[in-house]
C-alpha cells in the first residue's frame, strides 16, 4: 500500500477503493439501494481498524501525532465490547480505581486484545493519578 497523506483525505471521497467495513464490504457497496434490499447489516456500518489506521497514517503525515495516536487507540478498541469499554471508562474516573486495578486493566488490554497503545495510556493515567492523589484508596 502506498503512503497516505493529506491529499487522500477524506478517504471516502478521495480513496474509496481503500475503505472496507469490518466484514470486508467495499465502501462503494454501501448504497441506499443495498440497504433497502437488505444487503447491509449494522456491522457493515461500523468503521474498520484498517480505516482507522489509514486515518492515523494521514495524521502522521500532517505532523498531528496526538491525533494519530487517538486513531490507533480507536483501532485497537474495535474488538472490545461496548460494555467493557464503558467499564474501563468508569474505572478511569478520578478516585474510582486503585493503581493496581488500573494496571490490571492495562495488562488485560495488552494480553487479551493486543491493545498496546491503550494499555500504555492506562499505565500513564495510573502514574498521573498517583502523583495527583486521584487514586481510590486501597481497601485493606
Amino acid at each position: 500500500m502506498t503512503s497516505l497523506t493529506k491529499k487522500d483525505y477524506p478517504l471516502g471521497q478521495k480513496r474509496p477503493d481503500l475503505v472496507y467495513t469490518p466484514k470486508d464490504k467495499s465502501y462503494n457497496d454501501l448504497t441506499l439501494d443495498a440497504a433497502l434490499n437488505g444487503e447491509i447489516t449494522k456491522d457493515d456500518l461500523r468503521i474498520s481498524p484498517k480505516t482507522l489506521e489509514m486515518h492515523a497514517e494521514i495524521s502522521d503525515s500532517l505532523g498531528r501525532t496526538q491525533l494519530a495516536k487517538n486513531f490507533r487507540r480507536a483501532a485497537e478498541m474495535i474488538n472490545i465490547s461496548d460494555a467493557r469499554i464503558l467499564e474501563i471508562y468508569n474505572a478511569l474516573r478520578p478516585n474510582r480505581s486503585t493503581k493496581e486495578e488500573l494496571l490490571m486493566i492495562a495488562d488485560e488490554l495488552e494480553k487479551d486484545y493486543s491493545a498496546k497503545e491503550n494499555a500504555e495510556l492506562i499505565r500513564e493515567a495510573a502514574d498521573v493519578y498517583e502523583r495527583r492523589g486521584s487514586l481510590k484508596k486501597s481497601e485493606e
